[in-house]
């Protein structure tokens, strides 16, 4: 394994490196402000239920040869939405409704791919993500999201913060506890969507708990929080691409693998520091 500066430079000139940092800035964006109320929340098996359900948009997107990321939109929007109307519409706990939908989907996902013939590169792709291919078309949905997200949560942030905390007392407070609950839901799954093209079903759900957890360890007020989480987001997977280039690794894991490392060493830190103080 070499280092060579000259390629990675040579790199970045190309348009899909530059597309490719570009969406990896969007989605370390978008992962951190949707993680930091899905690690609080304690979602982060939804995310990753709903990433892993996405097998089925993938493979159907493969038998009908159509673009899978148009496949996957609608249907991770559909089971993350069912999901939430069973949790409240039954008392089974949330963990047990997860994994009874996500069983069902991967077992259907599974029968699926078998009915796909001949080259499997578009499947293997979405499964593991190449970020090195999204194009124009992922940047402008993932900008949407991130907008649309950035809108609901940012024009809404003490009712979302007080939903957070104490789901009761914002319902007495007279806040729409359901229609924040299915929003945030509904942007949770197109945000799952559009990463499982740049990262893969497998390490989607990284996006969104590494960064978020990471902030996490460094500040315990809610505002400095969700910055952190975005700033540790977006840097994350900045270093991830050039990481990628330098050492001629795979994207997506690159950017995991360095979230990983920022999580370590923020922890070895602050454990660190108790010890000293």
């Amino acid at each position: 394994m070499t280092i060579n500066y000259h390629d990675l430079v040579n790199l970045l000139q190309f348009p899909f490196m530059q597309r490719a940092i570009m969406g990896a800035v969007l989605m370390g964006i978008l992962g951190g402000l949707l993680g930091s109320f899905v690690t609080l929340r304690q979602l982060s098996f939804f995310s990753h239920a709903v990433g892993h359900a996405a097998l089925v948009g993938v493979a159907l997107g493969v038998l009908l040869n159509t673009n899978p990321t148009w496949m996957l939109l609608p249907f991770t929007l559909i089971f993350g939405v069912v999901v939430l109307y069973l949790i409240d519409k039954t008392d089974l706990a949330s963990d047990s409704v997860l994994s009874i939908v996500l069983s069902g989907a991967l077992a259907i996902g599974v029968i699926l791919t078998s009915f796909i013939k001949g080259y499997r590169g578009n499947l293997m792709g979405v499964l593991f993500g190449d970020i090195l291919a999204i194009d124009n078309t992922d940047l402008i949905l993932t900008l949407l999201v991130l907008v649309g997200s950035s809108v609901f949560l940012l024009s809404t942030l003490p009712q979302q913060i007080l939903l957070t905390l104490n789901p009761d007392v914002a319902q007495v407070q007279g806040i729409p506890v359901q229609l924040y609950r299915y929003g945030f839901v509904v942007l949770l799954s197109l945000a799952v969507a559009v990463a499982i093209k740049a990262v893969g079903v497998l390490l989607v759900n990284a996006f969104l708990v590494i960064p978020a957890a990471t902030a996490k360890l460094m500040s315990h007020h809610f505002s400095s929080f969700l910055i952190l989480s975005v700033v540790v987001g977006s840097i994350s997977s900045i270093a991830g691409m050039m990481v990628s280039g330098l050492f001629n690794l795979a994207s997506g894991p690159s950017i995991v693998f360095v979230q990983f490392l920022v999580f370590v060493a923020v922890f070895s830190w602050v454990k660190l520091t108790i010890k000293v103080s």
